[in-house]
């Protein structure tokens, strides 16, 4: 028997070259992911088989010498999950986080992923993975604008000019030709610079590019809205959209939190999930109230429907809309409000088709694992 195993190992150069920031085919593969979730052809962790994936956090004051301290995104996570449909993968992307890399030049998470042969666990890939996770985080956007958004929007507003609002921006333009104005809302000049500077070079399709002093002034007169700011537990702290603001015929994008007022959520307005099975994963993890703990706008939706405010069946799954189970944008003026929860099998459909072009083209670095194992 040949026992030998190799695995590739690829660097972010490695994968841009593979084409990891070709956002266009993203969206696609994404599109296509979703609705393989819906078949039910995954697994993810917990005992749901929908877990978002397992965090360490820290003590407020540890008593031990060297351990870290909790503190604003700081904590260490593991997403694994096994893809079925096209991919046929197992894997995990794990990542450590401290707003303090920030200081240091470094970004908030620093992220790797390893793909593995789903039958013998074989690794077969390890990557950089920070922009597999960046431009998958704004691929799901992407979806929802192609099938949410009006046909004839015009002006995207992003709240929070982070990496999330420039792979979201990136997605939205991909899919929506008529995307010529943007309105941006930033806590600082170094990144609004930053996302100005991403802009004129990605998203040439942007003619007009106007700096927000208030959210409200970013949301008015906007087609698509994209909140993806960092928020903290704290639901008094999150960005407060008020209903007299928003444009008929908006779409609200949020991989990020946002508040609204719960009569406008469960009675004047569209509410779409990425994937239903992950809010009641959340739900069962983080027993109501959960959007306080979790930060992501579904679960205020099931929040929502703890108290009888709306039903499960007005939160409505994106891949329904795709199937054609369910309508999407119903008239001009209908306002949706899109959640964006964020899955590792997300990581495993990007990073598994970045890995393959990889190899297409004879990308990366083999790695040898064993000529054959020592104990077996």
């Amino acid at each position: 028997m040949d026992t030998r195993i190799e695995f590739l190992y690829l660097s972010e150069p490695d994968m841009v070259k593979a084409g990891v920031k070709d956002m266009k085919q993203c969206v696609e593969v994404m599109e296509d992911l979703l609705v393989t979730l819906q078949k039910g052809d995954y697994v993810m962790g917990g005992r749901n088989h929908n877990s978002h994936g397992c965090m360490v956090t820290f003590p407020d004051k540890p008593e031990f010498p060297g351990m870290p301290q909790n503190a604003d995104e700081r904590r260490f996570m593991a997403m694994p999950a096994y893809l079925g449909g096209r991919y046929q993968l197992a894997g995990m992307k794990w990542y450590g986080s401290n707003m303090d890399n920030k200081q240091k030049g470094l970004p908030r998470s620093i992220l790797m992923m390893m793909l593995n042969d789903k039958d013998t666990g074989a690794p077969l890939a390890l990557m950089s993975a920070n922009l597999v996770s960046s431009y998958r985080t704004g691929g799901i956007p992407g979806v929802g604008a192609k099938y949410l958004a009006r046909k004839d929007a015009k002006t995207v507003a992003v709240v929070g000019p982070g990496v999330m609002g420039k792979t979201s921006l990136s997605a939205f333009v991909s899919v929506c030709p008529g995307l010529d104005t943007l309105k941006i809302k930033g806590r600082g000049q170094k990144s609004l610079s930053s996302f100005i500077a991403f802009v004129q070079k990605e998203c040439p399709q942007i003619k007009n590019i106007s700096v927000c002093e208030t959210v409200e002034e970013a949301v008015r007169d906007s087609d698509i809205v994209s909140m993806t700011t960092v928020v903290r537990d704290d639901i008094s702290t999150f960005p407060y959209i008020d209903e007299s603001w928003i444009k008929k015929g908006a779409l609200i994008s949020l991989p990020s939190a946002a508040r609204f007022e719960d009569d406008f959520l469960a009675k004047r307005c569209k509410l779409v999930v990425d994937n239903s099975k992950l809010y009641e994963a959340w739900e069962e993890e983080y027993p109501y109230p959960s959007y306080e703990q979790v930060q992501i706008i579904g679960t205020k939706f099931t929040d929502l429907k703890h108290e009888g405010k709306i039903s499960a069946e007005d939160m409505i799954d994106i891949a329904d809309i795709i199937t054609g189970k369910h309508p999407g944008r119903e008239n001009e003026d209908e306002i949706i409000v899109y959640s964006i929860g964020g899955m590792p099998v997300e990581d495993i459909a990007w990073g598994g088709t970045v890995y393959n072009n990889a190899v297409r083209q004879g990308i990366g670095i083999k790695l040898p694992l064993w000529e054959e194992p020592e104990m077996a």
